[in-house]
């Protein structure tokens, strides 16, 4: 809101302020009307329903799931998950929908639709207990929403792009194609400290609302510096989209094992 408060100062001044000659004026005016243009463009994105993110969304899970290897429900990958995750119908309302990917990224991501997709890669290196504190993590992100305002923002900037905002804020139709690069900025959106704190900590009561010994929280990202450090086989790219550096790994890692030791549990 404050950024639209001060583009439409911006262009108050602009449409106030002498102008020199005529060509002077003229000029004036096509910046004071891309301004406006702009201004119009911020509101719209602001204007986006509910209903419509709820559409793209869907239809960029299904693009994303066609462009990867979703393994079947009787993989033994997909039965483990499945094992994991009995009873995980729904965080604050959003139906949760698993799938895993076969991919040699160690990656986990959530959609604001629900959809929750674990790679192959990813389980491998995890116990059952780490993996849940990942897939808590990402909960956390949907339960705060913040997976849906990084979705708001890949979908807006694709549609602005492409030309395809309409005048009463209403998306264009957009292809098959962009929906699923629109899914790929999604996955590397890099969410605020304050947002990857809140996550962390929805992931550590996640694991205690369970049953299961939080340090799991602590081990896991421990894993994922590992990976981080070495570079090994190109998976760093994917542990820093999985694990946003604001906060730094090495400190979440500290935060949970004091967290994990002050409320009583002992490393396992």
């Amino acid at each position: 809101m404050k950024r639209i408060v001060t583009l439409l100062l911006l262009a108050f001044t602009l449409a106030t302020a002498p102008m020199a000659s005529n060509a002077q004026s003229l000029s004036g005016l096509y910046k004071l009307g891309r301004a406006l243009s702009g201004v119009v463009k911020v509101y719209q994105a602001y204007s986006v329903t509910d209903e419509e993110l709820a559409q793209y969304m869907a239809k960029t899970m299904q693009e994303m799931d066609r462009k990867n290897n979703v393994l079947p429900a009787d993989n033994p990958y997909s039965v483990r998950l499945k094992r994991l995750t009995r009873g995980m119908t729904n965080v604050d309302g959003i139906r949760l929908d698993f799938k895993v990917y076969q991919s040699n990224e160690a990656n986990a991501f959530a959609s604001p639709d629900g959809s929750v997709r674990v790679y192959t890669k990813l389980m491998d290196i995890m116990t059952d207990e780490e993996l849940l504190g990942i897939l808590g993590h990402e909960m956390g992100h949907l339960a705060h929403r913040d997976s849906k305002k990084s979705y708001r923002t890949a979908l807006l900037a694709s549609a602005a792009r492409d030309g395809l905002m309409m005048s009463d804020g209403t998306i264009g139709q957009i292809a098959s194609s962009s929906l699923g690069d629109i899914g790929e900025a999604m996955l590397t959106t890099k969410y605020s400290r304050k947002q990857e704190t809140a996550a962390d900590d929805y992931g550590y009561e996640f694991l205690k609302k369970h049953g299961i010994n939080p340090w799991a929280m602590a081990k896991a990202f421990e894993k994922l510096r590992a990976l981080k450090t070495n570079n090994t086989d190109g998976y760093a790219r994917a542990i820093e989209t999985l694990l946003s550096t604001h906060p730094n790994l090495d400190e979440r890692i500290k935060r949970m094992s004091n967290r994990a030791k002050k409320d009583g549990y002992r490393r396992n």
